[in-house]
């Protein structure tokens, strides 16, 4: 048997990063939380949540909107 990661659920990424089920589903919208749907379901990989928050995925300046455009 293989030690290989296994998909978890909205849920778990919740629990795992301390935050509530909505800011997962917004984070995936907006800010480009890695998520993988299977069917109406999102699956995740811990790694690639964990390599997203060290990467600054979770902060506002990363987020598209929070981006400013300038008039040229």
């Amino acid at each position: 048997m293989t030690d290989e990661e296994r998909w978890v659920g909205v849920e778990d990424v919740a629990k795992h990063l301390d935050v509530n089920k909505d800011s997962v589903y917004r984070w995936i919208e907006k800010m480009g939380l890695p998520a993988h749907r299977v069917g109406r379901l999102f699956r995740f990989k811990i790694s690639e949540v964990d390599e997203w928050i060290r990467t600054g995925g979770a902060s506002e300046a990363s987020a598209p909107s929070a981006v400013k455009k300038t008039n040229d």
